[in-house]
């Protein structure tokens, strides 16, 4: 198929392209359970899943110095990494969409809060790397997700449309941020509601990239 001008396929990565959550979350409660803080899948869903370390740090380490919050969050880091490794499985029909769009000439970009560690490893873990134009690190910017910054970065570095884009993400930040960018966005159900997401900004929401109304959906905004 012939691309259409200023397309580009945005896609966040720990739990739209793989569910990882549930590895944050107990990453999460190892390493800040000492400081007093215990998270259960409904307040990650809201305080955590999303967020930058930085605000993260900001929130629910206020007493360390800056240096001491990169040190904890660092760790937490790690024993993600742990215990992700040769864990990492592709949601249903990613494959076959990154497919579709690589045929047809529609640029794909990485866009996440997640530290430039992290991010590489899971795209290596899936084998997607090449995939991506772009990798796009919000805490390497003035500004992370929920602030629109790194779905623009993301459009402008393959030269796309935000109205003639579309975006994949499954914490309510990461769709706050696609949608202040302007750029279509599809909620991704791993951790989230429909309801959630859509009241977040989303145009809609998914499953998995396997789900039929989602497929037609691209094939209709895409030309696929």
């Amino acid at each position: 198929m012939i691309q259409g001008p200023g397309r580009a396929l945005l896609f966040d990565i720990d739990g739209t392209l793989a569910n990882t959550d549930p590895l944050h979350l107990k990453a999460f409660n190892q390493v800040l359970g000492p400081h007093g803080h215990v998270f259960d899948h409904a307040r990650f869903s809201r305080e955590l899943q999303g967020f930058a370390n930085v605000s993260i740090g900001e929130r629910f380490l206020p007493d360390e110095t800056l240096e001491r919050r990169a040190e904890i969050l660092g760790e937490k880091e790690e024993v993600f990494r742990t215990l992700v490794a040769g864990q990492i499985e592709p949601l249903p029909g990613l494959i076959a969409l990154l497919d579709h769009a690589d045929v047809a000439g529609i640029p794909m970009v990485a866009v996440t809060n997640a530290p430039r560690l992290n991010a590489e490893l899971l795209l290596a873990g899936l084998g997607i790397t090449q995939r991506f134009k772009a990798l796009v690190i919000g805490d390497e910017l003035p500004y992370g997700k929920p602030h629109p910054l790194p779905y623009q970065e993301g459009l402008r570095f393959v030269g796309a449309s935000a109205a003639a884009s579309i975006a994949f993400e499954d914490s309510r930040s990461g769709v706050e941020s696609a949608t202040a960018a302007g750029i279509p966005t599809i909620g991704i159900r791993t951790s989230l509601s429909d309801a959630d997401l859509v009241g977040s900004g989303a145009v809609a929401s998914a499953s998995a990239f396997d789900d039929p109304e989602l497929i037609a959906r691209l094939a209709r905004a895409m030309n696929w």
